[in-house]
């Protein structure tokens, strides 16, 4: 975890936890109450890099499209996750650690995509599936690591239905080459 001191950018310098500030008049659902105690709230929805929609509905359940660790419309960081210890010079990377972080943003992200179709987050029952997707120099093997940011803010933020399913992928490169993509399926009533 990291401190103030060395917190990735765009983090709030809380162990684990990203800033996101966004005008507003404050949490609307107990979920976004729990986001609040956490220091974060929910962003607008990113506008599509491409031809598709953030989130559709089908059945109860919500499908979102993959999201990228956009604080206040800016991808903070790019490239490779690696430990360090292996990758070029020459390329961009990222720590696992601020990784993990911008995990996390991803999963508020996503929780925007929910609210932005349903609603009202306090109808999710149960977070089904979580896709993560991880840009990773060829030698880290860290992936689930990374991806327990975007679990674990969302045990925090809905408790038991926060838990779910998940893989943790690593792939050569992501859109804008974002270091880290979440995607999830919520289950709402």
């Amino acid at each position: 975890m990291s401190s103030p001191a060395s917190a990735a950018p765009g983090t709030s310098g809380v162990a684990g936890t990203p800033a996101h500030s966004t005008a507003g008049s404050g949490a609307s659902s107990a979920v976004e109450q729990r986001l609040a105690e956490l220091g974060l709230t929910l962003p607008e929805v990113a506008a599509p890099v491409a031809a598709y929609v953030p989130a559709v509905i089908s059945g109860n359940h919500v499908y979102t499209s993959g999201q990228l660790p956009f604080i206040n419309g800016k991808l903070e960081a790019t490239g490779k996750v690696s430990s360090g210890t292996e990758g070029a010079t020459d390329e961009a990377t990222v720590s696992p650690e601020a990784a993990k972080q911008y995990a996390a943003v991803c999963a508020v992200n996503a929780l925007a995509a929910v609210k932005s179709v349903i609603g009202d987050l306090d109808r999710i029952t149960r977070i089904v599936k979580v896709v993560g997707f991880v840009a990773s120099d060829p030698s880290f093997t860290g992936q689930p690591g990374v991806i327990n940011g975007a679990s674990e803010l969302l045990g925090k933020v809905l408790g038991d239905a926060g838990q779910h399913a998940r893989s943790a992928v690593g792939v050569a490169v992501l859109p804008l080459d974002s270091p880290v993509e979440v995607e999830l399926i919520a289950e709402f009533a």
